[in-house]
């Protein structure tokens, strides 16, 4: 069988098929034991499903075999470029532009040399009432990587132990 639906064109059926069924993301989520942000970012095509997984979101969203077969597929992640002009997606751009160098230097302040896992890797979206207008609140909570930089002749000399 030759799949011809892409990630993409899944992604825009799934969004309308999930309006037309009357699902929130959430229930969604729910029916395959995952956490919101991931399933969505999954059915966006950013993760690939278990064919358990993948066939549930199928069922409940009336998709066809083809859609179960892409849903389980392994994604080039953030490989659209053009999402970075949707103003939602552009705003997290901008806040990171302005405070990313703020960020790393605090988390090798705190940590030390290396990174934010975006692998080992959670993240969640909240809303908090506010007098002044409901605040989004944005959480990534990924695994701290420390750089470990090894040499080739260092590597050379343990393999030879």
């Amino acid at each position: 069988m030759t799949t011809t639906l892409t990630r993409a064109d899944l992604a825009e059926v799934i969004k309308v098929a999930r309006v037309r069924h009357g699902l929130s993301w959430a229930k969604i989520a729910e029916s395959i034991g995952k956490d919101p942000v991931w399933t969505v970012a999954a059915l966006l095509g950013q993760h690939p499903l278990s064919v358990d997984d993948a066939s549930t979101v199928a069922a409940l969203l009336g998709l066809d075999d083809e859609a179960v077969t892409v849903l389980q597929m392994v994604p080039y992640r953030g490989s659209d470029a053009t999402m970075a002009d949707d103003p939602t997606i552009y705003r997290f751009h901008e806040a990171l532009a302005v405070y990313g160098p703020a960020i790393k230097e605090l988390i090798h302040e705190e940590f030390g040399d290396g990174i934010m896992s975006a692998i080992n890797f959670q993240m969640s979206v909240e809303r908090r009432p506010d007098p002044g207008g409901d605040r989004v609140v944005v959480t990534f909570d990924g695994k701290f990587l420390d750089y470990a930089w090894k040499h080739s002749a260092q590597q050379a000399q343990e393999a030879r132990k």
